[in-house]
């Protein structure tokens, strides 16, 4: 054998991808499919799970291949996976009996409102740590137990299964021995006891969910089984499971309380490790599992931005500015200083801290001579100011988990630009570190299984693999930068529909 190497699965919302990491954690092969989405119905969004399955079988033969490296240094396959998309299947024959209903899928909200209506959410929040909305898999699976013909009856003989995408793919890839999945996903399906580490019997009485459908809960880096012979040609131990928000927590090497990170994509997800400390959020925040490691549970708390790349892609596509994402920076670099334009990109409501599906987007401070490069401006610069909403939410929530040498590691698209990291350290006040890998996620899973395996001797050596970082810090004075948060709080009062 030469020099291990692990397997990174990710399967994501609009792709899988698979990527082969030596024990450096540098990329040596990766491979990749789009995946198709299909909207039934308005709000409705749905996955086919088999060509789900399909691709990552793909995509894992291709990474090897592409390496020139032979299969028996591959040490073990670690899984990251798009949240909360769910799938039910039938035990006997795999076939699942619907399509997967993703994480954006909206088609529960009535059952949230009445939920809430009933009162229901302090007690979810106080055991899940989560929210009433359809985001999260509880409600997705009682939806499909009531709508699908037989379901339940079914699910209550005990022939069904569900599970997130990890789940569903670690059963298939295991021929169908091992239904599992880890704290992390367990900990976003609104049916998971934070503090027990288990399923809650409360929560599925809520939502009329069987026990029996239900995957076993694991830790992070812990024995998934290995895949089925036929898959790879041999045997390959998988070690390593994590939702795609804590793998990238983990591939940015945030495992001590008050480490954070930022994911810049078509949104936002922002999050804090608390340690071992479980903060209840006072400011609407999400409370979830960072990791779960030996037995021992981290806790986060997590911020999500609807709309962050989105607003560039808006100015791109919306307002006629050429060139891509790089074009609008381009343009938002000539913008007339101190401008004072604000922009709420709130086109489909707004996330954390605010929560109001129904505010909707808004241009302020403009005057005569406000021209496309001030918006491009703002629409960068709203970026870095919802940003930093988190980040003062959850420094209320969490003050003992914020040092004085504060750092938000970032990574995906917008990270790229080094102006927006800069600005980004100008208009939140902390330094910002930017990672020189983009692929955190599924270095994130890649560093699980190692740890898993028994590749790195312990976390501090798994993390050592982690990317390089450039660090950017705040420049500017204090005055500028409150003034500009000032402007933007009060842009949002404006278009809130909510006290």
């Amino acid at each position: 054998m030469g020099e291990p190497l692990i397997l990174a699965l990710d399967q994501g919302t609009t792709s899988t991808r698979a990527i082969l990491f030596d024990a450096r954690g540098a990329q040596v092969a990766e491979a990749s499919r789009p995946l198709e989405q299909f909207y039934p119905a308005d709000g409705w969004v749905e996955h086919d799970a088999q060509e789900i399955y399909a691709a990552c079988v793909a995509v894992l033969r291709e990474a090897v291949a592409n390496s020139g490296r032979a299969l028996e240094d591959v040490a073990a396959i670690g899984v990251t996976n798009q949240r909360e998309t769910v799938v039910i299947w039938d035990k006997a024959t795999g076939e699942p009996i619907h399509r997967a209903i993703v994480w954006q899928d909206r088609r529960t909200a009535a059952t949230c409102e009445r939920l809430r209506a009933a009162g229901k959410e302090p007690l979810v929040t106080a055991v899940t740590g989560l929210l009433l909305d359809p985001y999260f898999s509880g409600t997705k699976i009682a939806w499909l137990l009531d709508e699908v013909e037989g379901a339940r009856a079914r699910a209550e003989a005990g022939e069904l299964l569900a599970g997130t995408m990890d789940a569903w793919v670690i059963w298939k890839l295991t021929g169908g021995a091992v239904h599992a999945t880890d704290a992390t996903n367990a900990s976003r399906t609104l049916l998971f006891d934070l503090k027990a580490q288990d399923w809650s019997a409360q929560m599925l009485e809520m939502l009329a969910v069987p026990a029996s459908l239900l995957p076993r809960v694991l830790d992070c880096a812990d024995d998934y089984g290995e895949t089925a012979p036929e898959v790879l040609g041999r045997p390959v131990p998988i070690r390593g499971v994590a939702g795609d928000q804590q793998a990238a927590l983990m591939g940015q090497g945030c495992v001590r309380a008050g480490e954070m990170k930022a994911t810049y994509g078509t949104g936002c997800f922002l999050l804090v490790n608390t340690g071992e400390h479980l903060a209840p959020s006072r400011s609407r925040l999400l409370t979830t599992v960072a990791a779960r490691l030996g037995g021992r549970t981290t806790y986060a708390l997590e911020g999500s931005i609807f709309i962050a790349g989105a607003a560039l892609q808006w100015v791109n596509e919306g307002l006629g500015v050429p060139g891509g994402g790089a074009g609008v920076e381009k343009l938002a670099m000539s913008a007339r200083e101190d401008h004072g334009v604000v922009l709420v990109p709130a086109f489909t409501g707004l996330g954390a801290p605010w929560w109001d599906a129904n505010a909707r987007g808004a241009l302020f401070g403009m005057t005569r001579d406000t021209g496309l490069a001030e918006i491009a401006q703002a629409a960068f610069d709203a970026c870095a100011l919802q940003t930093r909403d988190l980040i003062e939410a959850m420094r209320a929530d969490a003050p003992g988990a914020f040092g004085r040498d504060v750092e938000l590691r970032i990574d995906g698209g917008m990270s790229r630009s080094a102006w927006f990291s800069r600005r980004l350290a100008d208009l939140t006040g902390v330094a910002v570190g930017r990672a020189s890998y983009m692929e955190t996620t599924a270095l994130g899973a890649a560093l699980l299984a190692g740890l898993g395996a028994g590749v790195y001797r312990d976390l501090e050596a798994a993390v050592a693999a982690r990317p390089t970082t450039e660090r950017f810090e705040p420049e500017g004075g204090a005055h500028e930068r409150e003034a500009a948060y000032a402007r933007w709080l009060d842009a949002v009062a404006r278009v809130k529909t909510t006290a």
